[in-house]
């Protein structure tokens, strides 16, 4: 009898909360304040015109996280780790740093905002605010390990409902909302371009490839008698099942969220004359006066609630990739003397990005060109990832079937096409 069989036997009743995990996590993480914000400008700016855009994406994200999940589960080492085994050592540490770069950003303008929104809702300066998240998201990450840290951050995606239930508390005109995201209209100029790419950049990020195949080492750490599955001769298609489960879930769970963010801003900015959104809290202050106090503060507190779960996500991905390429320690469960370098990195790209909240970069470019960035940094680290999944030196009997080759190239395909049009529509 395997260890997998083991693993899964038992307490049928907590059969749904140990199905979701990594993935319910990663995908909630990715509607993080700067995702938040992009799809708030996207609907300000487009209306419903992008909508088709989370229609798009939706099989070929799937794809491409349970191809990452897969890596780690299997090979029982994150994507970092995986990479340097057959790629060249600059080609990591190049794909490594831009990651630490995109995150770093990123985790500025989630920090600002955060901070922001928080001093719109209860009052305050939000540079003081901003400092409390994160010193906090350092401190939990630090001193609470994985294995209590975990079931907080799955927790804490339920705060994503927020955006469900804004988009009831406005009037929307589902019938023209779901026509233009069956039927788009797309408008052929750089701004549009530039907004589909930052959508899909923000939709399908490097740093969820690395945080769910690192999360998947770490969960497979927590269980006794686990193994990672190329070391198995017999047995593991459960655990290849529960990934499925979780990813799908997770990632569904994401687009949607991003759906009704988008359909929000839509029937209330974009039809209010407002076209143009610098942040997230932005968004929230401009529904106020169009549609309420109810949908400001549910927006408004969403951002903090996403925010909280993202940080850690973005700091401890960046980890990961730094101490998996330079071959330190990387797990949250490790004491801090213990794995100095890969907290030292969770704490300097929280801290880093802090400090940026104070320089006089414009947010809406911190926003809009960290999912730029991470759309063109995505392209080669997703075909890395596809060629990792197709070596059976690697994976073993668990390499990747055709179906889910197809859908991961696929995706890899729409990103690098979406960056050259972008490219393509500046030059011309």
């Amino acid at each position: 009898m395997t260890d997998i069989r083991n693993g899964n036997a038992a307490k049928p009743r907590n059969i749904i909360l140990r199905l979701l995990g990594p993935g319910l996590v990663t995908g909630a993480a990715d509607d993080d304040p700067s995702g938040i914000a992009t799809y708030s400008q996207a609907g300000a700016q487009f209306g419903y015109g992008l909508l088709w855009t989370v229609f798009l994406t939706t099989p070929f994200m799937i794809a491409i996280q349970l191809i990452s999940a897969q890596i780690g589960r299997v090979t029982g080492k994150g994507l970092a780790a995986n990479l340097a085994q057959f790629a060249p050592r600059w080609f990591v540490l190049a794909l490594v740093f831009l990651l630490v770069a995109a995150n770093t950003f990123n985790i500025a303008a989630d920090i600002s905002v955060m901070g922001e929104a928080l001093s719109l809702v209860i009052g305050g300066l939000s540079h003081e605010h901003a400092l409390i998240f994160a010193a906090a998201s350092v401190l939990l990450q630090v001193f609470v390990p994985y294995r209590r840290y975990a079931p907080v951050l799955k927790f804490m995606t339920l705060t994503l409902f927020v955006y469900v239930i804004t988009a009831f508390t406005v009037k929307i005109p589902w019938s023209a909302a779901l026509l233009a995201a069956i039927w788009p209209k797309p408008v052929f100029n750089l701004d549009y371009f530039m907004m589909v790419v930052a959508v899909l950049g923000t939709t399908i990020s490097p740093y969820l490839f690395f945080w769910q195949a690192s999360q998947e080492v770490e969960e497979m750490s927590q269980k006794k008698h686990r193994r990672p599955l190329v070391e198995l001769r017999r047995g593991g298609d459960p655990e290849i099942s529960r990934i499925a489960i979780d990813t799908t879930v997770g990632m569904i769970f994401s687009n949607a969220i991003a759906f009704f963010i988008i359909v929000t801003t839509a029937a209330v900015l974009n039809a209010g004359g407002i076209t143009n959104i610098q942040t997230a809290a932005q968004a929230a202050e401009a529904l106020r006066p169009l549609a309420g106090e109810l949908t400001f503060y549910l927006f408004a507190l969403g951002i903090v609630g996403t925010g909280l779960l993202a940080i850690p996500v973005l700091a401890g991905s960046a980890a990961y990739g730094v101490a998996e390429a330079f071959g330190w320690p990387a797990t949250l469960e490790a004491k801090a003397p213990d794995a100095v370098g890969f907290y030292g990195i969770i704490a300097a790209a929280t801290i880093i990005g802090f400090g940026l909240g104070f320089t006089r970069i414009d947010p809406i470019k911190m926003l809009i060109w960290s999912a730029v960035i991470n759309g063109i940094v995505a392209v080669p680290i997703m075909a890395a990832m596809m060629l990792i999944i197709s070596k059976i030196e690697l994976m073993g009997r668990f390499r990747a079937k055709r179906a889910l080759l197809a859908f991961g190239w696929g995706g890899t395909a729409i990103m690098a096409a979406a960056v050259v049009a972008l490219i393509w529509s500046s030059l011309i």
